[in-house]
Protein backbone atom coordinates (compact mmCIF):
# COMPACT_ATOMS: atom_id res chain seq x y z
CA UNK A 1 0.00 0.00 0.00
CA UNK A 2 2.82 2.05 0.55
CA UNK A 3 4.10 2.63 -2.57
CA UNK A 4 0.52 2.88 -4.53
CA UNK A 5 0.02 5.89 -2.35
CA UNK A 6 3.00 7.30 -3.19
CA UNK A 7 2.16 7.12 -6.54
CA UNK A 8 -1.20 8.75 -6.40
CA UNK A 9 0.18 11.21 -4.61
CA UNK A 10 2.55 12.08 -6.86
CA UNK A 11 -0.06 11.78 -9.70
CA UNK A 12 -2.26 14.24 -7.61
CA UNK A 13 0.28 16.40 -6.95
CA UNK A 14 1.34 16.96 -10.88
CA UNK A 15 -2.31 17.01 -12.10
CA UNK A 16 -3.13 19.01 -9.51
CA UNK A 17 -0.06 21.60 -10.36
CA UNK A 18 -0.30 21.32 -14.14
CA UNK A 19 -4.06 21.92 -14.23
CA UNK A 20 -3.45 25.21 -12.23
CA UNK A 21 -1.43 26.61 -14.86
CA UNK A 22 -3.28 25.46 -17.41
CA UNK A 23 -6.69 26.87 -16.58
CA UNK A 24 -4.33 30.09 -15.83
CA UNK A 25 -3.34 30.30 -19.32
CA UNK A 26 -6.49 29.56 -21.10
CA UNK A 27 -8.83 31.54 -19.48
CA UNK A 28 -7.49 34.14 -18.17
CA UNK A 29 -6.81 37.22 -20.56
CA UNK A 30 -2.98 38.15 -21.80
CA UNK A 31 -1.94 41.71 -21.08
CA UNK A 32 0.40 43.10 -23.77
CA UNK A 33 1.30 46.18 -21.62
CA UNK A 34 4.99 46.60 -21.69
CA UNK A 35 5.16 48.47 -18.52
CA UNK A 36 4.01 44.71 -16.77
CA UNK A 37 7.14 43.52 -17.34
CA UNK A 38 9.12 46.06 -15.72
CA UNK A 39 10.42 45.23 -12.20
CA UNK A 40 8.61 47.12 -9.40
CA UNK A 41 9.78 49.16 -6.62
CA UNK A 42 7.12 50.36 -4.22
CA UNK A 43 5.91 52.37 -7.27
CA UNK A 44 8.90 54.42 -7.54
CA UNK A 45 10.62 54.18 -11.05
CA UNK A 46 13.78 52.11 -11.18
CA UNK A 47 17.06 54.01 -10.97
CA UNK A 48 19.19 51.37 -11.66
CA UNK A 49 19.73 47.53 -12.84
CA UNK A 50 17.33 45.32 -10.25
CA UNK A 51 19.40 42.93 -10.94
CA UNK A 52 22.17 43.11 -8.34
CA UNK A 53 24.01 40.96 -5.86
CA UNK A 54 22.84 41.34 -2.23
CA UNK A 55 25.43 40.77 0.86
CA UNK A 56 26.07 37.39 1.64
CA UNK A 57 25.38 38.51 5.55
CA UNK A 58 21.79 39.42 4.93
CA UNK A 59 21.23 35.81 4.23
CA UNK A 60 22.99 34.45 6.61
CA UNK A 61 20.87 36.72 9.46
CA UNK A 62 17.39 34.89 7.65
CA UNK A 63 18.74 31.08 8.09
CA UNK A 64 19.39 31.93 11.47
CA UNK A 65 16.23 33.51 12.63
CA UNK A 66 14.60 30.69 11.03
CA UNK A 67 16.81 27.91 12.70
CA UNK A 68 16.13 29.29 15.94
CA UNK A 69 12.44 30.44 15.23
CA UNK A 70 11.62 26.63 14.14
CA UNK A 71 13.24 25.66 17.44
CA UNK A 72 11.13 27.58 19.22
CA UNK A 73 8.27 25.84 18.25
CA UNK A 74 9.69 22.83 20.04
CA UNK A 75 9.33 24.82 23.47
CA UNK A 76 5.09 24.16 23.26
CA UNK A 77 5.01 20.56 23.20
CA UNK A 78 7.43 20.03 25.93
CA UNK A 79 5.03 22.83 27.63
CA UNK A 80 2.04 21.15 27.09
CA UNK A 81 3.59 17.49 28.85
CA UNK A 82 6.34 18.99 31.57
CA UNK A 83 3.99 18.49 34.44
CA UNK A 84 3.36 14.53 33.26
CA UNK A 85 7.45 14.01 32.47
CA UNK A 86 8.49 15.99 35.58
CA UNK A 87 11.94 16.68 36.47
CA UNK A 88 13.51 14.48 33.31
CA UNK A 89 10.96 17.20 30.95
CA UNK A 90 13.33 19.97 32.97
CA UNK A 91 16.69 18.49 32.43
CA UNK A 92 15.82 17.81 28.74
CA UNK A 93 15.00 21.32 28.17
CA UNK A 94 17.92 23.04 29.33
CA UNK A 95 20.09 20.70 27.68
CA UNK A 96 18.25 21.67 24.61
CA UNK A 97 18.61 25.21 25.32
CA UNK A 98 22.00 25.45 26.11
CA UNK A 99 22.67 23.62 22.63
CA UNK A 100 20.81 26.68 21.41
CA UNK A 101 22.54 29.12 23.46
CA UNK A 102 26.03 27.35 21.95
CA UNK A 103 24.89 27.78 18.50
CA UNK A 104 23.71 31.55 18.99
CA UNK A 105 27.40 32.49 20.36
CA UNK A 106 29.05 30.73 17.49
CA UNK A 107 27.09 32.58 15.18
CA UNK A 108 27.86 35.67 16.97
CA UNK A 109 31.84 34.64 17.79
CA UNK A 110 31.92 34.15 13.68
CA UNK A 111 30.22 37.75 12.98
CA UNK A 112 26.71 36.45 11.67
CA UNK A 113 24.94 38.68 13.44
CA UNK A 114 26.64 42.19 12.12
CA UNK A 115 25.01 44.09 9.60
CA UNK A 116 28.39 45.84 7.87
Amino acid sequence: MGAISLIALSLAAILFSAGGILVGKFLLKKSTNPQKGQPYECGIPTQTSPWHQFHVGYYLFALLFLIFDVELVFLYPWAVVVKKIGIIALVEIFIFIFILFMGFLYAHKKGALKWS
